[in-house]
Parts: C-alpha cells; sequence; structure tokens
C-alpha cells in the first residue's frame, strides 16, 4: 500500500515539478529579415513572435540556433521594452527598433538563464534576437535600418 500512495503522490506533483516545460511549446511562422549595416545587408532568416504566448516563450528551452537565424518579437506599439533570459540556454544579442525599423537600442551577450531584466534606454516597437556575439561580429550599430515584412 505505501508504494501505491507513494506512486499517487509522484503523479500529482510531476506537473509541479517539471513545470512550464511541460507544456505545449509554441509554434512560429517564419520570415526573411534584412539588417542594413555599414558593411552591407545581413540576411536572417527569423521566427516570429506575434501573441503574448510566443513573446512570452521567445528562445526559451533552445540549445542552439543557426548563425543566420533569431527571432522577431512584434511588442504591438511603441514603448519600454523589458526582456530576461529565464529558461533561455543560448546568449543573445538583442536588437531594440522603432516602429519604422531603426535599431534604437542594443544589448550584447545576454547571459542564459538570468533573471536580470534587460530594459531598452529608448521607447521600441520590434526586439530581435540572434546569437550573441552576431552585433559585434557584423558590426551593427544603432541606427542601422532592418526591413521584413513584418515590419510595417
Amino acid at each position: 500500500m505505501p508504494t501505491r500512495r507513494l506512486l499517487i503522490l509522484a503523479a500529482l506533483l510531476l506537473p509541479v515539478l517539471i513545470g512550464p516545460q511541460a507544456r505545449a511549446l509554441e509554434s512560429y511562422q517564419t520570415a526573411q529579415l534584412t539588417i542594413d549595416t555599414a558593411a552591407g545587408p545581413r540576411k536572417f532568416a527569423v521566427e516570429v513572435a506575434l501573441t503574448e504566448p510566443q513573446r512570452e516563450q521567445g528562445l526559451m528551452y533552445r540549445r542552439s540556433m543557426a548563425p543566420d537565424a533569431g527571432m522577431l518579437f512584434d511588442m504591438g506599439g511603441m514603448q519600454t521594452v523589458m526582456m530576461w533570459m529565464k529558461n533561455t540556454l543560448i546568449p543573445l544579442d538583442m536588437l531594440f527598433l522603432d516602429q519604422s525599423g531603426r535599431i534604437v537600442d542594443l544589448h550584447e551577450r545576454a547571459v542564459p538563464l538570468s533573471l536580470e531584466t534587460i530594459a531598452t534606454r529608448a521607447p521600441a516597437r520590434y526586439v530581435i534576437e540572434l546569437n550573441g556575439g552576431t552585433v559585434e561580429r557584423l558590426g551593427i550599430k544603432i541606427g542601422d535600418r532592418v526591413t521584413s515584412p513584418y515590419i510595417k
């Protein structure tokens, strides 16, 4: 009888212990995105986070990402954007864009699994997350322009 109680207790506690990873992961549409830098255009294939559940999950639980991949977040309007790296396993560069697609702020090499808040210094409408080190490697700067079918 004690073994049965332990099994029932384990079955009841398992969802609590596993937490949000137990829920189904969001799926995303993909799009092409171009960043116009001083050295020329840089193309990426990005996943697009348009809904609140997609934005909340972002790139959490990913163990790797292709060098020319990333994620584009549409925040729905100009605002001070706050991000964090909870459950994010890879370092990321974050590009913050205004409504026209101009980069207004950058955060390089965000630390995996950190709960530190990353906040923009200027209001932004869009956020692009790329592999950590991409901004430095490609010379991406504040003022560069980004084009994509999802940036209006």
